[in-house]
């Protein structure tokens, strides 16, 4: 039998030649992308945008280019961390990106509604559509890193980022609950089945550290990130605590004058 021929990506036939690869979008012709990071949990409220946040900020602090892609599409949080309220703008090349203070590129779907507290009810493959304009119709010019701050959960989004844009290696959120380590196993067995590598896990709320004592008190209860590290040979772990000074930074738009060096080895090996 003849080997196959065709253009995959734009067929439904099962045949033996297909591979993950054909669904792979397209940047933009003006677009220029080297590395790009996932950043992803199985549940809500565990600190996702805030790793993404933090990684882009360390990402910049050593003279990378740096993006941030929103692929949160109902619950944008990306532009409030970095306190921007300014919309995006196209061009004859496609959708500009916004940048921060310190230059970040940040592309985020509040960024483009009338008011920013507009709900999104869009059905799933809407949604997955917009997420993939983000990779294809935005100009990323020249960017050494970029982090995709995900959605929660292992549904269309999560699927739709890993076919569709060639993503080097995924960071998991978690926090120290025992029902929250059995959902982060879901979402590392996901990353498995796409045959993407799992490079980091980051425990946010580990623990809450007395100013007056030093000592650490596990609030949430035990951690049990290493034992899922190594479980799944993941890498690197990084423990970030429970700090009313990060939280502030977060609410008022100033992620990006964040002190702590909680992430810093995890970055350093990315």
């Amino acid at each position: 039998m003849s080997e196959c021929t065709h253009d995959c990506g734009s067929c439904s036939a099962d045949c033996s030649s297909r591979s993950p690869e054909s669904f792979l979008e397209s940047l933009n012709p003006a677009s220029s992308v080297k590395k790009v990071y996932a950043v992803m949990s199985g549940k809500g409220g565990v600190g996702k945008s805030l790793v993404t946040s933090m990684l882009a900020v360390l990402a910049q602090r050593n003279d990378y280019h740096t993006a941030v892609l929103d692929a949160d599409i109902t619950g944008p949080s990306i532009p409030k961390a970095f306190n921007i309220h300014s919309k995006a703008v196209g061009s004859e090349d496609g959708l500009m990106p916004v940048s921060s203070k310190k230059g970040i590129d940040i592309m985020s779907l509040n960024l483009l509604l009338e008011n920013e507290t507009d709900p999104v009810v869009w059905r799933g493959p809407v949604i997955a559509g917009a997420v993939k304009q983000f990779w294809t119709d935005v100009v990323w010019k020249d960017v050494d890193y970029m982090f995709v701050d995900m959605p929660p959960g292992t549904g269309d989004v999560p699927l739709t980022v890993f076919q569709s844009i060639p993503v080097d290696g995924i960071i998991v959120v978690t926090s120290p609950q025992e029902l929250v380590s059995m959902i982060v196993e879901k979402a590392v067995n996901m990353a498995d089945m796409m045959n993407i590598p799992v490079v980091g896990i980051v425990e946010n709320m580990s623990y809450y550290q007395c100013p007056d004592c030093g000592k650490r008190h596990s609030i949430f209860g035990e951690s049990h990130i290493e034992e899922i590290a190594e479980k799944y040979g993941i890498p690197n772990v990084a423990r970030i605590p429970i700090d009313p000074g990060l939280s502030s930074a977060v609410d008022n738009g100033l992620i990006e004058l964040f002190e702590g060096d909680w992430l810093d080895k995890m970055f350093a090996s990315l």
